[in-house]
């Protein structure tokens, strides 16, 4: 009898959380709607959202110009200056670095094959 008392308990009580829960959600998603649709608050999320774009599209292109110069300086071969500019080439750390040559034999695997 205490294991099928405290099952039908824990099933009330998850039901009843459950309405309860259901309800506390609605009214949150009724308020959060309500102060979405504020004017005042549509009005801060263009002015934030036009901020933005304008500072993407700066960035974005002095982005652009940095390795579009680091690309030029890499293929005309003049581009060992070390400034802070330079785009790294993701072989850092690699052993050999860039100019090693590869090891044209993959791994063998750890498991026997029968």
């Amino acid at each position: 009898m205490g294991k099928f008392s405290f099952i039908l308990g824990a099933g009330v009580g998850y039901v009843l959380g459950t309405k309860a829960g259901r309800s506390q959600f609605e009214q949150i998603k009724q308020v959060s709607s309500n102060v979405w649709q504020n004017p005042r608050v549509q009005e801060g999320v263009h002015k934030a959202e036009g901020r933005i774009s304008e500072v993407a599209r700066k960035q974005g292109s002095a982005v652009t110009d940095r390795v579009a110069g680091a690309v030029k300086e890499r293929i005309s071969g003049s581009g060992s200056s070390g400034s802070s500019s330079e785009v790294s080439d993701g072989m850092t750390g690699s052993a050999g670095g860039p100019d090693a040559p590869m090891d044209a034999t993959p791994p063998k695997p750890d498991i026997e094959q029968r």
